[in-house]
């Protein structure tokens, strides 16, 4: 199956939502989450944890549903983990990849951007400056990639 969520999760940015919402939106069609629930649930990861700056948001929300798709909530199985765990690992240093790493401050390195609380205000401004919509593209062409090559279980959904 070919998948192509780059543009639906760019344009969710670009209209305000954060960029784990961007991507984990995005993806609502093939994980079966509802959108609404999809924004609740990972409007905390904007800026990375509520602008804390750690792993960028995009990646946080590609594990996220790699999980839905892929994990085994139930599942104690150590070699089961593993297996997950290594996707997760493949899915980060594919990104890396692209942009050395996975870290929001260091993305954002020369950047204006602190770790207060408060989000900034999108503006024009905001939009010509920050290279976050690139981060959203580069998650969901990677995640689209991923599950065209190891299609999930349901993948007729």
């Amino acid at each position: 199956m070919k998948y192509d969520h780059t543009e639906k999760a760019a344009a969710l940015f670009t209209q305000g939502y954060n960029c784990a919402q961007s991507v984990f939106v995005a993806f609502s069609d093939v994980t079966g989450m509802d959108e609404e629930l999809a924004k609740r649930l990972s409007s905390s990861f904007g800026g990375e944890m509520g602008r804390l700056r750690e792993v960028c948001g995009t990646c946080s929300a590609m594990f996220m549903v790699a999980g839905i798709l892929y994990g085994e909530g139930t599942e104690t199985d150590h070699a089961v983990k593993t297996e997950h765990y290594k996707r997760i690992q493949y899915l980060a240093e594919e990104f890396r990849k692209q942009h050395e790493t996975i870290v929001c401050r260091d993305l954002l390195k020369g950047l204006a951007v602190t770790s207060e609380p408060t989000p900034e205000k999108r503006t024009e401004q905001y939009y010509k400056v920050r290279p976050c919509v690139k981060f959203v593209r580069t998650a969901a062409e990677i995640l689209d990639r991923y599950l065209e090559e190891n299609p999930p279980r349901g993948a007729e959904l």
